[in-house]
């Protein structure tokens, strides 16, 4: 008869983590921290912020760009979920410095600056087209595809580049759009009346 290891699903263990070693390059989440962190204007955030003097100190915008646009990578479209997946998945965990954002904090950064965010997930978007992280013949964003062909990412005329920035910035407005109106929708349902 045959004798197995016993194994045990329910215990715990300590492991040593680094945040850093998690986001692993060549991966979609190196990509977006990399274009986040180092390669996008996020100037139009400053005005909305006015804690010089008082006031608690708000989440760098950064933060909340990279949950919110790393959740849409992963088909994630509700403030709950992001918030959750801060407090449970260690990419997240990595992408936030491991600062775990309210549900309310990520809903209203959507709501409020939902130009802002559509504007620079387009752009993170079409970073990550010339990269070739899109996809060879097409990719998918939230369900949505979109003709992608890596040989010619920047070639062509102003027109093709306008037409594409379009395309990707349509794209991006329909997944923000329906982020809000999951966060609607989640806001009068029964999770809602938990958190109460």
């Amino acid at each position: 008869m045959a004798r197995y290891q016993a194994y045990n699903l329910k215990q715990n263990k300590m492991i040593p983590l680094s945040y850093a070693d998690q986001i692993v390059a060549g991966s979609v989440e190196y990509a977006l921290n990399e274009i986040v962190e180092e390669h996008l204007d996020l100037t139009v955030f400053e005005a909305r912020y006015r804690n010089d003097d008082t006031g608690r100190l708000a989440y760098d915008p950064k933060v909340l760009l990279k949950i919110v646009l790393y959740g849409y990578a992963k088909g994630i479209v509700s403030s709950r979920q992001l918030a959750e997946a801060c407090r449970r998945n260690v990419v997240f965990m990595a992408l936030s410095a491991d600062t775990r954002p309210h549900f309310t904090t990520i809903a209203a950064f959507v709501a409020e600056l939902t130009n802002e965010v559509v504007a620079l997930f387009r752009d993170v978007l079409l970073y990550c087209e010339e990269l070739g992280l899109l996809g060879k013949e097409h990719f998918a964003v939230d369900g949505c595809k979109r003709p992608a062909n890596a040989s010619k990412q920047w070639s062509g005329t102003h027109a093709e580049l306008r037409e594409r920035q379009q395309k990707m910035e349509q794209a991006a407005r329909e997944i923000v759009r329906r982020h809000r109106e999951r966060d609607a929708h989640e806001q009068q349902g029964p999770v809602a009346e938990q958190d109460a």
